[in-house]
């Protein structure tokens, strides 16, 4: 019965963090166009950021419940999650190929955020109020930087945008209301979630972070991987990577930043170090196909795919 519960509240609060994550993103989207914002610097940031919006919830929340292990898990496994499953199931919809130059120079700053996270917990084993602060000054940096680079962005990719983002909006009530409703939805959501998740891991002596890396991430993940086969149905392919890089940098420079500047969060560097490899790996891996132009296909994206199967599967056997 017990079993039963957590499963539910799990389930439960995944959903409520997908419409939450959905609803936010869908009207926020409405309130940046109708206040001028470009399209190009709506999609790299509001919808970027607005799809990792269940994990920062998720990770809060986490935090706040004495569950670091969950709130830095979900970042963690959420990045290695977006590259490896994401980017390979929406490869094997639709090869993908970045045409623009935005996206090649992001991912040296989507390496670069990892490097930061290895350096805060490798030292001292956490993430203190002053490195989330830290973080928190870096994103800010970061979204100056999208926003200069949107301007000098080929006409294709700036079409590719318009396409997506560039419809005629006027915000109402509604797409107030339709914020506040998500913000909502995602609290609620996270909270459902890591108390489910917790009692879970509790109940069959699995470690949280083994929960965080898996459950929790696969289950903030959704809007990625919605946002990410959708713009692959309608060849963007730029608008699915620059979803997927965005948020990796996201999670950690906003996500673990914000966290950290509410909550402190830290781990023992020997149980994460192996999960920190990986994610660091995926995004090393990721690189060549971004900065040379080739060709993410089918092949590639069923490689991608199948090395995330063989992390989770190391994951439940050690656990």
């Amino acid at each position: 019965m017990e079993f039963a519960l957590n499963l539910l509240l799990i389930a439960g609060g995944i959903v409520l963090l997908y419409f939450g994550g959905e609803a936010l993103v869908k009207n926020a989207v409405v309130l940046a166009r109708s206040w001028g914002i470009s399209t190009m610097v709506v999609g790299l940031t509001v919808v970027a950021f607005g799809t990792s919006s269940p994990e920062l919830a998720a990770s809060l929340a986490a935090a706040l419940s004495g569950s670091p292990a969950i709130a830095i898990g979900n970042v963690v496994g959420s990045n290695t999650l977006n590259i490896l499953l994401i980017l390979g199931v929406t490869a094997l919809v639709a090869p993908v190929r970045a045409q623009a130059q935005f996206i090649k120079r992001e991912v040296p700053i989507m390496i670069g955020a990892a490097l930061l996270l290895f350096w805060f917990l490798y030292f001292d084993q956490q993430v203190s109020r002053l490195e989330g602060l830290l973080a928190v000054v870096l994103l800010g940096l970061y979204i100056w930087f999208l926003y200069r680079s949107s301007a000098g962005e080929s006409p294709e990719v700036q079409g590719e945008f318009d396409q997506e983002y560039g419809r005629p909006v006027q915000a109402s009530w509604q797409t107030y209301g339709g914020v506040g409703l998500g913000l909502v939805l995602l609290g609620v959501g996270a909270r459902l979630l890591t108390i489910g998740a917790v009692e879970l891991a509790r109940a069959f002596g699995v470690p949280e972070l083994i929960i965080g890396l898996t459950i929790v991430a696969l289950g903030t993940s959704l809007p990625e991987v919605a946002a990410s086969i959708m713009a692959a149905l309608r060849r963007e392919p730029d608008i699915a990577l620059g979803n997927i890089v965005g948020s990796n940098v996201f999670n950690i420079l906003g996500i673990l930043g914000i966290t950290a500047l509410v909550q402190p969060i830290g781990l023992p560097w020997e149980s994460i170090q192996r999960d920190m490899w990986v994610m660091l790996g995926a995004s090393v891996l990721l690189w060549p196909f971004l900065v040379t132009g080739s060709r993410l296909g089918r092949r590639e994206g069923g490689v991608f795919l199948g090395l995330y199967v063989l992390y989770v599967a190391l994951l439940i056997r050690v656990a």
